[in-house]
């Protein structure tokens, strides 16, 4: 028998579209901060690197009218920003001894590592383009009880303050929160979560811990966390899932492949508040 022949047979295993759809049917119930984002399709298709997307001014708070007089005519203006899409993907790489000593079900266990590989890395495009666009931030000081410091950051919210939110936080304030009064843990919340993975709830806002907001991309120090209301983010899909297939023959290597394009962007500035966190001492 010519060596690798069995290995021939991942070919008949995978097929990249029915991989691709897989991933994109799971891909937004992946990424934990869907629920806070607007996912659009529409841009699916068209040419061009870069969207021009609208965000409209407020247009102020109405004012008393007397009998007779007319109501003051407001304008409506907008502001644009530009967003570049971005690429991201992930390969993985199975030898035919793999294949041949029984590593499971190759397609699917593709599916699981491009799959997880896509989701972080949406997220990740989303929390750096929050840290580059939001434009309220409070100081949690070191010493400060850090439930109440939330409830403090709270008000830049204004009026607004009620409805859903989410913080995330990292791990190393989860810890302080704990011991704070005002917490409440996720076995008292029932199932009125937004996202997955609350671990508790302080202020009315529903705790999620992320690594990322210890460090970022770049293995920079950062101890952020973000107040988010729903409809803050959006996600615009530029191309959705494309996952492909090869071998190379002399090293009898096979490598399946996902990439997405798509676009993070803050669409509701007024629905997000940064916290910078300082370490106790």
């Amino acid at each position: 028998m010519a060596a690798g022949v069995n290995a021939t047979l991942l070919t008949n295993m995978v097929n990249p579209q029915v991989l691709a759809d897989f991933i994109d049917k799971k891909l937004v119930n992946a990424i934990r901060l869907s629920p806070l984002a607007r996912i659009d399709d529409t841009l699916v298709g068209r040419p061009g690197d870069t969207i021009t997307l609208p965000s409209f001014n407020y247009i102020g708070d109405a004012t008393a009218v007397s009998e007779g007089q007319d109501i003051s005519i407001a304008k409506l203006t907008t502001n644009t920003t530009t967003v570049t899409v971005s690429k991201i993907g992930k390969a993985v790489e199975i030898s035919d001894e793999a294949i041949l000593a029984g590593a499971g079900n190759v397609m699917n266990e593709a599916s699981s590592q491009i799959l997880t590989a896509i989701n972080s890395g949406v997220e990740n495009a989303l929390i750096a383009n929050m840290a580059s666009n939001v434009t309220m931030s409070e100081d949690v000081a070191a010493d400060a009880d850090a439930a109440d410091a939330i409830a403090d950051a709270l008000t830049d919210f204004g009026e607004d303050i009620d409805g859903e939110k989410v913080i995330v936080i990292p791990p190393s304030f989860y810890a302080r929160l704990r011991k704070t009064d005002g917490w409440i843990p996720n076995t008292e919340l029932g199932a009125n979560m937004i996202v997955r993975g609350v671990v508790g709830m302080v202020h009315g806002c529903q705790i999620i811990t992320s690594n990322r907001m210890s460090v970022n991309n770049d293995g920079i120090i950062t101890n952020t966390a973000y107040i988010i209301k729903p409809g803050a983010l959006a996600i615009y899909h530029k191309r959705n899932t494309l996952v492909e297939y090869d071998r190379d023959i002399l090293s009898e290597m096979n490598y399946i492949k996902g990439s997405n394009i798509f676009a993070p962007y803050v669409y509701d500035k007024s629905k997000i508040i940064k916290l910078n966190l300082a370490n106790p001492t």
